[in-house]
Parts: structure tokens; C-alpha cells; sequence
């Protein structure tokens, strides 16, 4: 058997010092999925709250000028008002189970005055072709509403071309329409009266953990695996060089020219 002074070359020291990086890394990484997944449920906590609440009226919720805050994203709202169709927003590039859409936002202007931006659902469509004229009518007359609270979208996704855009943004759409809008916009849940032509309702979020636990468990395994290959091959020196595996005998040595490879592994057959 060998003494362990190998340990102090400078191969074995930059090998052991890479493992203790990889190692901390993939700790740290861990650390930090199994973080995501505790902001995961408490997140998921303040949805599945707001979601089975009883609907408060809009005014109370949202603001003119303001954004809707993250602790409002989904509570539930009602409002009364008139739609405005001529002011229709299509949404496009809404694929639902693999069909291409798009989801359709009308102005409804509130008893209060402010208008409240209502997402009232999505239709199967071409996202080329969609266009405002294609667009089932809402409700007319006076209309009440109930849906669930979103917050405004942000970046170039947002700008309004044609009355259609990517991303529902309420301060664009405001300001493309020149409406006076609450901050942040609804997904419509029921309207009464009820349309000739409804519409697919917005689709919930999903409330499940994601995978963050079985990620972070597999950084975990990843440390643990660069911790075991390291003993592995400390070992496998240890032994001594007559028995120690030609190709981790070569590691150590520094062979890494394939046909060097090629000519020792003819010897260690032989």
C-alpha cells in the first residue's frame, strides 16, 4: 500500500480543490431550488386564497394610474358597466392544447367611470388572420361582470398595432385607445346578461409544486456523485501503481492524446 502524500501534488490538490467547488455548487443550487419551491407555495397560498374568495367590487382592488399589486393577481371582482366593442384588443399567439388563438380584451366602461379592461375569453382563430370583425359580440346594455384580477404584461410584447397585441398591458392599451383605465385588467369569469356567442373561459393557474423539490434533490445527488468519484480514484491510487487501472494510472500521469490511449490500452489487454 502507498502512503497518502500523493495527496499534496499539485494534480491531486487541483483535483480535490474542482471537487470541493462542484461540490459547494451544487449545494448552493439545491439551497436555492428548494427556496423557489417555498416561494412556490407561498405563492400558490395567496392564489388559491384570492381564487375561492367572495368577489369585491373592482374600485376596491384596483386603482386609475396605478398598477395592480402582486398580492391582488387573482383575487375576484365584479363590476358594473357598458362594453365598448368598437374598442376590442385581440390577443394573439394564445395556443390552448396545441391550437392557435387568440383571447379577446373589451373595454367595459364602469358605473364608477374608470374602464375596466376585460380579457373575456379565448377563441380558436388563425393568429395571422384574427382580426376585431371576427370577434363574437359582448353583452349590450348595461353588463356585470365578475372575473379574476391579472397583472399588466411589460416589454415590447405590449405595444398595440391594429388593435391586437401579445401581451395585455393596460397602460398601452389606455394610452393606444386614450381611455382612462384602471391598472391591470380581468379575466372574466360570468357576465349577466350572458352573450349569444361566449367565449373559453381563462384557464386558472396551475397550484401544483412544480419540480423544484426533485431538481434540488438532484443537485444534491450531483455533489454527492463528484464526492464519491473523488474517494473512488483516491483509492484506486492508493492501492498502488500495480494495481491501480491503466487509464486512471494514466489520468494521474497526464496521458490525453487518444492514440497514447489507444497504444496503453493494447498493453493493459495484453
Amino acid at each position: 500500500m502507498r502512503s497518502l502524500s500523493f495527496l499534496l501534488t499539485r494534480r491531486w490538490l487541483l483535483f480535490a480543490l474542482t471537487v470541493v467547488l462542484l461540490t459547494a455548487l451544487a449545494w448552493r443550487l439545491g439551497l436555492w431550488q428548494f427556496h423557489r419551491l417555498e416561494d412556490r407555495k407561498a405563492t400558490n397560498a395567496i392564489v388559491e386564497r384570492n381564487v375561492s374568495a367572495e368577489p369585491v367590487p373592482a374600485a376596491d382592488v384596483l386603482e386609475v394610474g396605478a398598477p395592480a399589486g402582486a398580492g391582488e393577481e387573482w383575487k375576484r371582482v365584479t363590476a358594473v358597466g357598458e362594453y365598448n366593442p368598437a374598442d376590442t384588443v385581440v390577443v394573439r399567439y394564445q395556443t390552448r392544447e396545441g391550437e392557435a388563438g387568440v383571447d379577446v380584451v373589451v373595454p367595459l366602461r364602469t358605473a364608477e367611470g374608470p374602464v375596466l379592461l376585460v380579457d373575456r375569453g379565448w377563441m380558436a382563430a388563425s393568429n395571422r388572420a384574427a382580426d376585431v370583425a371576427d370577434v363574437p359580440p359582448p353583452p349590450a346594455g348595461r353588463v356585470t361582470v365578475t372575473g379574476w384580477v391579472r397583472l399588466d404584461g411589460s416589454g415590447s410584447s405590449t405595444r398595440v398595432s391594429d388593435q391586437s397585441v401579445r401581451s395585455i398591458s393596460s397602460t398601452a392599451i389606455g394610452d393606444a385607445l386614450d381611455l382612462e383605465v384602471y391598472g391591470g385588467f380581468i379575466d372574466l369569469d360570468t357576465e349577466d346578461p350572458a352573450p349569444a356567442d361566449a367565449l373559453e373561459k381563462a384557464e386558472l393557474p396551475d397550484l401544483s409544486n412544480g419540480p423544484h423539490f426533485f431538481y434540488g434533490l438532484q443537485w444534491w445527488f450531483f455533489g454527492v456523485l463528484a464526492v464519491f468519484g473523488f474517494f473512488y480514484l483516491l483509492y484506486d491510487e492508493w492501492r498502488g501503481p500495480g494495481r491501480t487501472t491503466g487509464r486512471t494510472q494514466r489520468w494521474l500521469q497526464g496521458a490525453e492524446h487518444p492514440a497514447v490511449d489507444r497504444e496503453h490500452d493494447a498493453v493493459d489487454k495484453a
